[in-house]
């Protein structure tokens, strides 16, 4: 992937993803190592290369960031907790189809407005060192735990089928979140256009349709 992409997809990624709290400074390198950990790899990425895409000094970042995997740290745990947040915001209705399937679209509609970040957070997990591994961790089990319970009552209830909970949740995890690798918001589809098609297809494979 050419970093000219990048570039132009994230000025739409990153609106509204960092704290309020963060400086202009650390929202601008947090901005570039994005950029950069998407286009080469964390491990391929200077902190040269972060800090000379804005325009500082290569020891700037270490103002705002105690080292290059902090800063790794900071865009994998704003991430998770965004698309944590994405799905609690997902209205209830008592529903148990529409609750599940509105879980989907959430789920799908934010890694692909955000799949720049989102492919960093996937990806590059494995460089994070084991604190900041296991707080990451931990999203991401507070994640599969709500669509988990979700599709765990419309089971009980009688209005989902479906055999092996494990199995069926990785696979619409794996839907809604391997997009990241292709997905372009310059593509054919919107978002919220992939999250209501994909929201489909999950349901196809554990609504039960009367006969």
């Amino acid at each position: 992937m050419s970093s000219t992409v990048v570039e132009e997809e994230d000025v739409v990624v990153a609106e509204g993803l960092w704290d309020a709290r963060t400086t202009p400074a650390a929202r601008a390198l947090l901005d570039s190592a994005v950029r950069c950990f998407a286009d080469r790899g964390f491990h391929a990425t200077t902190t040269r290369d972060i800090t000379a895409a804005v325009g500082l000094s290569p020891g700037a970042l270490y103002v705002h960031f105690a080292s290059k995997e902090q800063v790794l740290f900071e865009i994998a745990r704003t991430g998770h907790q965004r698309a944590l947040e994405a799905l609690a915001a997902a209205p209830a209705d008592g529903d148990r189809r529409e609750d599940v399937r509105r879980l989907v679209a959430a789920l799908v509609t934010w890694h692909a407005r955000h799949h720049t970040v989102a492919r960093v957070c996937q990806h590059e997990l494995g460089a994070l060192g084991p604190e900041h591994r296991e707080v990451v961790l931990d999203l991401r089990r507070r994640f599969t735990a709500t669509l988990r319970e979700a599709v765990e009552r419309g089971t009980r209830d009688g209005v989902l089928d479906v055999p092996d909970i494990d199995r069926t949740l990785r696979a619409i995890l794996s839907l809604g979140i391997d997009l990241v690798r292709w997905y372009r918001l310059d593509g054919a589809d919107s978002p919220e256009l992939l999250g209501e098609a994909y929201a489909d297809l999950a349901m196809r494979m554990i609504d039960v349709r009367p006969r």
